[in-house]
């Protein structure tokens, strides 16, 4: 599975971005997906995550209400929307599959990762 990253970029505080990640090659093995980020000096952490069988969909207590993650499985892709951007959301934000259940919370869940697409938000 390969997974591709795309619409980072540079906004101001209170702002809004869509990422989107696609996935192509074996697919129908996802069990689900996850957004995770980076800040510098920090370790990489959970933002988000869908399960593809029920839809169910998990946060992070720092973007919960703020930030959702949609999927849609005939084009392999699963967004994340993300509203009221604050200074402290700037990052490195790395979308990432799984192959079977586990704590979708945790980087040693997921299977593959995509590339990472830069988020920066000015205050």
């Amino acid at each position: 599975v390969q997974l591709q990253a795309s619409g980072g970029g540079l906004v101001q505080a209170g702002g809004s971005l869509r990422l989107s990640c696609v996935a192509s090659g074996r697919t129908f093995s996802t069990y689900g997906m996850g957004w995770f980020r980076q800040a510098p000096g920090k370790e990489r952490e959970f933002v988000a995550a869908l399960r593809w069988s029920s839809g169910i969909t998990y946060y992070a207590d720092s973007v919960k209400g703020r930030f959702t993650i949609s999927g849609d499985n005939a084009k392999n892709t699963v967004y994340l929307q993300m509203n009221s951007l604050k200074p402290e959301d700037t990052a490195v934000y790395y979308c990432a599959a799984r192959a079977r259940a586990g704590v979708v919370s945790t980087t040693t869940s997921y299977d593959y990762w995509g590339q990472g697409t830069l988020v920066t938000v000015s205050s």
